[in-house]
């Protein structure tokens, strides 16, 4: 998994006005990077409670998610694309990380992640 995170996810990026086409070439390569660096991030998360979950954490979400995944999240114009491509991050995580977090934090790993959410 360790190699798979950091030698084979690769999301490219580019200024934000190529990207505002959605019918471009790179817009949609950048795209089809983004969500098969989220399938890979829901299937990294598939092997907590199996792996130790400090591993998984740091594979899932200090490498994929705030290396790769935020930055690309960062740069998508708000609007509905931005809601999903959250909403798809989120679907991955399991419940199970956050039942003893208190009201109103969150994991350290997902700092930067529910700062753009709460924005």
């Amino acid at each position: 998994m360790k190699k798979s995170v950091e030698e084979d996810v690769f999301i490219p990026l580019y200024p934000k006005s190529t990207v505002e086409d959605k019918s471009s070439l790179r817009s949609k390569f950048q795209e089809r990077r983004f969500w098969s660096a989220v399938k890979l991030l829901s299937n990294v998360v598939l092997w907590d409670g199996i792996v130790p979950e400090d591993k998984v954490r740091d594979l899932g979400l200090s490498k994929l998610l705030n290396r790769y995944l935020l930055l690309n999240i960062l740069n998508t114009p708000l609007g509905p694309d931005n809601i999903e491509k959250c909403n798809k991050v989120v679907a991955c995580l399991p419940e199970r990380w956050f039942q003893d977090v208190k009201d109103g934090s969150t994991l350290p790993e997902l700092l930067n992640f529910s700062q753009h959410l709460l924005q």
